[in-house]
């Protein structure tokens, strides 16, 4: 009995963590579009890898790879130095 309790609070863990991380792709991506639309001064090769982590990132956050999703989108905020 304490084996399959612990089994369902573990996948009820499981599946918050995965929901709340589901919401803060979003974010992210909102994050990242509202600061290029600043023009911020980047390199051409920033600029691209901006660009190419923003697009990797949605795409993973559609096929529900959420935490892929929040760690790609991160590799872009930090080059436009979003907190």
């Amino acid at each position: 009995m304490k084996k399959l309790t612990a089994a369902v609070v573990a996948t009820t863990l499981l599946f918050a963590s995965s929901a709340a991380l589901a919401f803060h792709c979003p974010a992210d991506m909102k994050k990242i579009d509202e600061a290029m639309a600043k023009n911020p001064k980047l390199s051409a090769a920033q600029m691209a890898d901006v660009k190419k982590f923003r697009a990797e990132g949605e795409t993973l956050h559609k096929a529900g790879k959420h935490q892929e999703s929040v760690d790609t989108l991160a590799k872009a905020m930090k080059i436009l130095d979003i907190k």
